[in-house]
């Protein structure tokens, strides 16, 4: 009996964990064009720029403006975000340390 309830805690809480980890990713048919702005002046020396991101929002995406960053660790380095082309349209792959 302890051997059967173990077994369903065991299948239910790894049923909840492959349901949380769908994608969250939004697939659109054209990619949209990136905004311009102008990149303001850093707020202090030595400050990173963080290129901006497209956010999830709906059945599409919404554009987020850049934003300095205070130094990081020498070893740590910004990757830019991109768009990434599927079978079904372009997703949006975020920037990361």
């Amino acid at each position: 009996m302890k051997k059967i309830i173990f077994l369903s805690t065991a299948l239910l809480i790894l049923i909840f964990f492959l349901g949380s980890c769908r994608s969250s990713a939004v697939v659109v048919r054209e990619r949209p064009a990136p905004p311009y702005y102008v990149r303001p002046v850093p707020p202090r020396p030595g400050y990173i720029w963080v290129d901006g991101n497209w956010i999830t929002s709906g059945p599409g995406y919404v554009y987020r403006q850049g934003y300095w960053v205070a130094p990081r660790p020498q070893h740590q380095r910004y990757v830019s975000g991109h768009w990434q082309h599927k079978k079904q349209g372009w997703v949006w792959k975020k920037g990361h340390w």
